[in-house]
């Protein structure tokens, strides 16, 4: 009987640390230089402004105006599609990952 709650003991810790993936659709993507420039209508922000700025790191903002940064991997992911894409501006994307603190662990990542 020991081992038994011993083993649920550590089931739920280790579980305890691992976060959900989720999914953001239709997000409004953007640079972190030019959050406050266009947060107010993210959908003027450009491509070619994002390619400017890829240096400084890409996100999305939330319904609710709070911008989450993407790690190393979701920014190598941007740009790839960022240099793909046929779109001029009017950048939404589907991303998903895992959320740690303000920043996606992304996982996935494609324009609308």
């Amino acid at each position: 009987m020991r081992s038994k709650i011993a083993v649920l003991v550590l089931a739920l810790a280790a579980s305890a640390g691992v976060a959900a993936a989720e999914t953001w659709k239709n997000a409004a993507f953007m640079d972190a230089e030019c959050v406050d420039k266009f947060k107010s209508n993210p959908d003027k922000h450009t491509v070619k402004c994002a390619l400017a700025c890829e240096d400084d790191g890409y996100g999305i903002l939330t319904a609710d105006g709070k911008f989450l940064k993407f790690d190393a991997a979701g920014n190598q992911k941007a740009a790839a599609a960022l240099k793909d894409t046929k779109k001029t501006d009017h950048l939404r994307a589907t991303v998903e990952g895992t959320l740690d603190g303000d920043q996606i662990k992304v996982t996935s990542f494609r324009f609308d």
